[in-house]
């Protein structure tokens, strides 16, 4: 689906900083508030970890849980009723685990060479 230049990388960077600006422009609670920045950054993070080392493929699975987290944030912490904060975690989340499902094919041929 990518290139091998590990564009998704890049996306989830982006992602993860959206998620964790969001507060600024979505309404919330503070639980939401730090959810939301709290998974975007790690997001990012993940994103940023394998721009600078391809080889750690377990960050893409890792981006992918994050992904599933962001989803089920809204219920599991309790502000589904702010709508900004709920749809941001529920496309983004999304969007997360499919970049994530995007780089698996990569993930498996470097797993396959390094053997």
């Amino acid at each position: 689906m990518f290139t091998e230049s590990r564009a998704q990388d890049f996306v989830a960077v982006v992602l993860g900083v959206y998620t964790a600006l969001s507060p600024i422009w979505v309404d919330h609670s503070d639980r939401a508030m730090w959810t939301l920045i709290v998974l975007g950054v790690l997001i990012a993070l993940t994103g940023l970890a394998q721009m600078a080392r391809p080889a750690m493929s377990g960050m893409d699975y890792a981006m992918g849980v994050l992904g599933v987290l962001l989803f089920i944030a809204p219920w599991v912490m309790n502000y589904s009723s702010f709508n900004g904060a709920s749809w941001t975690s529920w496309i983004v989340g999304v969007l997360t685990v499919v970049v994530a499902v995007a780089a698996l094919p990569q993930v498996t041929a470097r797993m396959h060479t390094a053997h």
